[in-house]
């Protein structure tokens, strides 16, 4: 059955008294050419519901009353995708997809920053491939706050979360097709880490530019290791370090994943700062729930850290009940019993991501080291390993990657001192078979293949 069409008139006249607008009450919509009529009429929507549809504009109420009994009569898909505006239709979404916190977040970020300023007052039927992709190329222009554009990985990124949203539009009959599939972008460009050479730290010791990925070389990793050695996280930085375990994967490990004996470390969930909130979860990938071997030093210095944090949590719980501080002694009486996070606070909290970042940043300045970021860490370890002539498969392994593809392309630059190696390696072994055969057979096989190109044509000697 065919819903009833509702026509109605309407002005933009607002009262003077409270500036809202005045709608129906208007006393001039009685004149001919005042204001203009609407038709509203429930359609089908998701999920076999109904929702109110209700477009303006039409001079006469004849032709709203057509317009609106136009759209009962269209197919099923057109009539759904005229009932929603972009921005309706995101909001809905993100309240019903089902994906990790994390995930969630950042599609709400890329809604309410970018997409419903570009596109959130269409219909989902005028969201064609033209205008979809005007949008974009608008977009790409767009400054930060900083003055540089936004960056082609973001670019994409959204692009991603809009195809999402409207895939499940489709899914949901709203939409026939997805105009993302012929909406494209700058394809980005994933930077590889380079080493802090001695001219590399001297070029942003002048200019104050920095690679946006950087390792450091063995030196300076050494100057960092040396010089946390006393600080209260130095497991942990040693861990990073070495053994490349995502910030958030750290701060979530408790006490029971570290098997000394074994020298082995569960990696089975991380830990992600949302706005209001820790979310605790499972690794990035599949793959990231791994098994990671230790050596003995870092086992050393994730005892030595926890038998730390144990004296410092026994000292606030001291001083709290020293001062008679219901909410401090409360406090942390909850965090002892129940976090048995591997890495603390003095008083017994686990760190959050956020601050290890920020902790970091304040070490690298300290020692005047050049700037990487926290990440950077989990780069270097990568980048060590292959210096240490460990086989692609097991770094693949130990930094979590789904793919030995992304290990590979990822991880493409050495530090100098293998670099180095590798091209006097492989001039050793040209000389070392050059010596090997005599002068005298060397200058023969040349003067056989001169003969052999001068006769017209080449022939292997």
């Amino acid at each position: 059955m065919k819903s009833r069409v509702t026509v109605f008139q309407r002005c933009g006249c607002v009262d003077a008294t409270n500036d809202r607008q005045l709608g129906r009450r208007c006393a001039r919509l009685a004149e001919a050419d005042h204001g203009s009529w609407y038709y509203a009429v429930q359609v089908p929507t998701v999920g076999g519901r109904r929702a109110r549809h209700r477009r303006g504009g039409y001079p006469t109420a004849d032709q709203a009353q057509a317009a609106g009994v136009a759209v009962t009569h269209g197919a099923p898909v057109e009539v759904a995708a005229q009932a929603w505006t972009a921005a309706r239709w995101l909001e809905f979404w993100l309240r019903t997809v089902r994906l990790r916190p994390s995930t969630v977040n950042g599609y709400r970020q890329h809604v309410v920053g970018y997409l419903v300023p570009l596109l959130g007052r269409l219909r989902l039927d005028e969201l064609t491939v033209p205008r979809v992709q005007a949008c974009f190329d608008l977009l790409a222009q767009r400054r930060t706050e900083s003055g540089q554009r936004i960056s082609p990985a973001t670019v994409d990124r959204i692009r991603a979360t809009l195809r999402s949203a409207l895939n499940a539009a489709v899914r949901e009959g709203v939409l026939a097709t997805n105009p993302m599939r012929a909406v494209s972008v700058s394809r980005p460009v994933r930077p590889h880490p380079v080493v802090w050479t001695d001219e590399r730290v001297a070029q942003w010791r002048r200019t104050g530019v920095r690679p946006p990925v950087a390792v450091w070389t063995l030196a300076q990793l050494v100057r960092f290791l040396d010089g946390v050695r006393e600080d209260r996280l130095a497991g942990l930085w040693w861990l990073i370090a070495l053994r490349g375990l995502r910030r958030g994967e750290a701060t979530g490990l408790r006490r029971g994943d570290l098997d000394s004996g074994a020298r082995e470390l569960a990696v089975h969930r991380q830990v992600v700062a949302l706005p209001g909130m820790l979310y605790y979860g499972p690794p990035k990938s599949r793959a990231g729930n791994r098994t990671v071997a230790l050596d003995g030093e870092c086992v050393a210095r994730l005892r030595d850290q926890m038998a730390r944090q144990a004296t410092d949590v026994r000292e606030h719980r001291f001083v709290a009940q020293g001062r008679r501080d219901t909410r401090a002694r409360v406090g942390a009486d909850r965090d002892i019993d129940d976090s048995d996070a591997l890495f603390t606070y003095a008083d017994g909290r686990p760190v959050r991501p956020e601050y290890l970042s920020h902790r970091f940043r304040q070490i690298v300045k300290n020692l005047d080291l050049p700037p990487i970021r926290l990440h950077d860490l989990r780069h270097g370890a990568a980048t060590l390993a292959l210096a240490a002539h460990t086989d692609l498969k097991v770094i693949q392994q130990m930094l979590g990657h789904s793919s030995i593809i992304t290990t590979a392309d990822t991880y493409t630059s050495v530090l100098p001192e293998v670099a180095h190696h590798a091209a006097q390696a492989s001039a050793d072994l040209i000389m070392t078979v050059a010596r090997s055969v005599p002068r005298s057979q060397r200058e023969a096989g040349m003067t056989h293949e001169v003969a052999a190109v001068d006769g017209g044509g080449y022939r292997q000697a």
